[in-house]
């Protein structure tokens, strides 16, 4: 079984995904750290996330560990992340990762492999797009970047409402309008608006589609 799920920011889709893949079994990847993981190495290295050549070599000298940084959940990184995943050569690089892994997911046994959960913004439209379920998790731009805002305070960052909301809204048109693999849901993807919906009731409303999806 494989399950892609795209969306953007703070919709839930990572929340999501682990409590499917516990639900059923499968294996977890959240493809978005690789994008992250990609362009924290060029902050690291000072290096420009614009620069190209740059970029795609750190994407093809990516390596499991590098998943595995501590400062791979701050805003910087998704800011980095938002601005390579453009990068066609940078996307090329990863690509075949993603799905080296839903064809051969970690942790199982030889017997035959119960699965794995991605996650993302291309998963059910170029990555997998013969994934068995595909959704597509969203929520208004008010309601994320309030969940964002909240997450980082809770953190102890200083952070402002309306620059988090500004920034969502940045990424959001960057994601969506770039060249390739644009965020966009699959033509038969479920769109779930998370919204209005706790954790459990997005859960229960993915749950029901899946089981009902066999």
């Amino acid at each position: 079984m494989i399950i892609a799920i795209d969306g953007p920011a703070a919709a839930g889709k990572g929340t999501l995904a682990r409590r499917l893949a516990g639900h059923f079994g499968l294996a977890i990847l959240d493809t978005g750290l690789l994008y992250r993981a990609v362009g924290m190495k060029l902050v690291r290295n000072g290096q420009d996330t614009d620069d190209h050549a740059a970029a795609t070599e750190a994407a093809e000298t990516l390596t499991p560990g590098d998943l595995e940084a501590d400062d791979l959940r701050g805003d910087a990184a998704a800011d980095a992340a938002s601005r390579i995943s453009s990068i066609p050569t940078v996307r090329a690089a990863l690509l075949e990762f993603q799905r080296s892994f839903a064809a051969n997911p970690p942790g199982n046994v030889a017997d035959g492999a119960k699965g794995a959960v991605l996650d993302g913004r291309d998963i059910g439209t170029t990555v997998c797009p013969d994934a068995d379920h595909k959704l597509f998790v969203t929520a208004s731009a008010e309601v994320r970047a309030e969940r964002r805002f909240k997450e980082l305070r809770e953190r102890g960052l200083d952070v402002i409402h309306g620059r988090v909301l500004a920034d969502m809204k940045e990424r959001d048109t960057r994601d969506s309008q770039r060249a390739v693999s644009p965020l966009e849901p699959a033509k038969d993807a479920f769109l779930l608006d998370t919204s209005d919906l706790d954790a459990d009731q997005a859960f229960a409303a993915a749950l029901k589609f899946i089981n009902g999806n066999k």
